[in-house]
């Protein structure tokens, strides 16, 4: 597996630390709300101070990743992606539309039935995460298939 990630493009290993890091960002974020919402009777309200904290664990480990990947192949880095990588881009970009949709729509039909709007909010941002996440795993998925 190590001579298999060392011979991947720097657009896979690119895809794979996003992935590893919007997992990790995610989980922390479904741990306390999930948390908070065990404590009360009801979904948590939004909280302006979780979303600051995991928007700068993204946005720190994305520098630190991107950084450490940039220095480890600079050719790799900077290079333009060719137009295997744009084909490979764009259907994971496509299909990860489809799982964000999803999480909305789930969430606007618990919204209509239950009238919980902290949890439709949790449920769009759960679609976010998880269409983020999605589209790096397809990312993944179609460099290792030969897309």
């Amino acid at each position: 597996m190590a001579g298999a990630f060392r011979d991947a493009s720097f657009r896979e290993k690119t895809a794979w630390a996003m992935a590893v890091l919007l997992t990790a960002a995610g989980a922390f974020y479904a741990w306390e709300v999930g948390g908070a919402w065990l404590a009360g009777a009801a979904a948590p309200p939004p909280s302006i101070k979780l979303a600051w904290v995991y928007v700068f664990i993204v946005v720190a480990g994305a520098i630190i990743s991107m950084s450490t990947l940039g220095a480890s192949d600079p050719k790799g880095a900077d290079q333009a992606p060719d137009e295997r990588e744009r084909v490979i881009q764009d259907r994971a970009g496509n299909w990860s539309g489809y799982i964000l949709a999803a999480g909305v729509i789930g969430g606007l039909l618990h919204y209509y039935v239950h009238r919980d709007g902290n949890l439709l909010f949790h449920a769009a941002t759960a679609g976010l995460m998880l269409s983020q996440i999605a589209e790096y795993v397809f990312q993944i998925t179609l460099y290792r298939r030969g897309v």
